[in-house]
């Protein structure tokens, strides 16, 4: 059964704005225009326990309205949401229990007071057992690695100490359930894998079930079973990052290191001088790719739609004596781009 369920969610904002122009301007202090902002238009899916959802958009798509509204933070316009049998914005006390929230650059840390102390007000807050606090807190600070800054205040931690601690501090209470916005927006190269090993283990050691808005798409390589993309306040995929290149029939690069000495390509190239290398090179450019060999290396780009890579690996291997080879696909980022592209969403 899932855990999270959202069907049909909606919600409009209403802004004023004023008028270009002086006179204009001046008119607007006694008539503003009301505009309405469609930050989600009819968003269903659901989450089973245990899943790592990536849910992807550009800014402005909906993400962090999702996740706000999840969390119980804001209410929908329309539509229904529960998360574990709660609805997050009527039952709120006992749905904020249940989980975890981590929003970017906005901790939930009190600024001036040192770490650990900001620590105990949360065990105080979510009524945790003293001995079992002591023994979660020790083990998420030392996975952190973190247990050098307990006693300084919040405000003189580094942006990536400040995340590390947030996490810590989001967990405290064991949620089961873990909404993640931007968790390693402005980290560096460390601090992202420190934040991405945790994720991860707190996923598949102890079955947290985590929602994760980023931009960064190696956060979501690296972590995400699934993927959620939303544009203009809509869903416009949901699947497994193999689905969306199977849903795009993109291409593949496959790269071949051979040994020209027994294949006899020389060092500069050249035309396909074999027959199994006539075939390989007429296959691929019959299905609209290239082929390109240079010295010691072929490099093939085509459809796997039109070129399964079955069929264009065992060309490679008839071809050459292969030394190593490696299959590229496009880039996450370009797979998205792509859906925006199709769904007509706003990039």
């Amino acid at each position: 059964m899932p855990l999270i369920v959202a069907r049909n969610l909606c919600k409009t904002y209403t802004r004023s704005e004023r008028a270009a122009g002086t006179l204009s301007a001046i008119g607007s202090l006694f008539r503003r225009r009301k505009v309405e902002i469609h930050a989600l238009s009819d968003v269903s899916f659901s989450v089973e326990p245990g899943e790592l959802v990536g849910y992807i958009g550009p800014n402005g798509a909906g993400k962090s309205t999702t996740v706000k509204i999840l969390s119980g933070i804001i209410v929908p316009t329309s539509g229904t949401c529960t998360v574990d049998g709660l609805v997050p914005w009527s039952d709120r006390r006992q749905h904020v229990a249940k989980i975890g929230v981590v929003f970017g650059q906005r901790p939930q840390l009190w600024w001036d007071l040192p770490l650990i102390e900001s620590y105990d007000l949360l065990r105080d807050i979510y009524s945790i057992g003293a001995s079992e606090y002591l023994k979660t807190r020790d083990e998420l600070v030392e996975r952190m690695g973190i247990g050098a800054y307990l006693d300084q205040p919040v405000r003189q931690l580094s942006l990536g100490q400040r995340m590390r601690a947030d996490l810590v501090a989001s967990l405290l209470h064991k949620p089961q359930i873990l909404f993640l916005d931007e968790p390693t927006i402005g980290l560096d190269a460390p601090g992202k894998l420190a934040v991405r090993d945790f994720v991860r283990s707190i996923n598949r050691e102890h079955g947290v079930t985590v929602l994760l808005t980023t931009h960064d798409m190696d956060d979501i390589e690296a972590l995400s079973t699934r993927l959620l993309v939303i544009g203009n306040g809509r869903i416009v995929a949901d699947g497994t990052t193999e689905m969306l290149h199977k849903r795009l029939e993109l291409e593949r690069r496959v790269v071949a290191d051979i040994d020209p000495a027994i294949d006899g390509t020389g060092s500069g190239g050249g035309e396909p001088v074999r027959e199994s290398e006539r075939r390989l090179a007429g296959r691929v450019t019959e299905a609209g790719g290239t082929y390109r060999r240079t010295g010691g290396r072929v490099e093939v780009t085509v459809d796997p739609g039109r070129v399964p890579m079955p069929e264009l690996l065992s060309l490679v291997t008839a071809a050459f004596t292969v030394r190593d080879v490696f299959i590229d696909a496009p880039p996450i980022e370009e797979i998205v781009t792509r859906i925006y592209e199709q769904e007509g969403a706003d990039v």
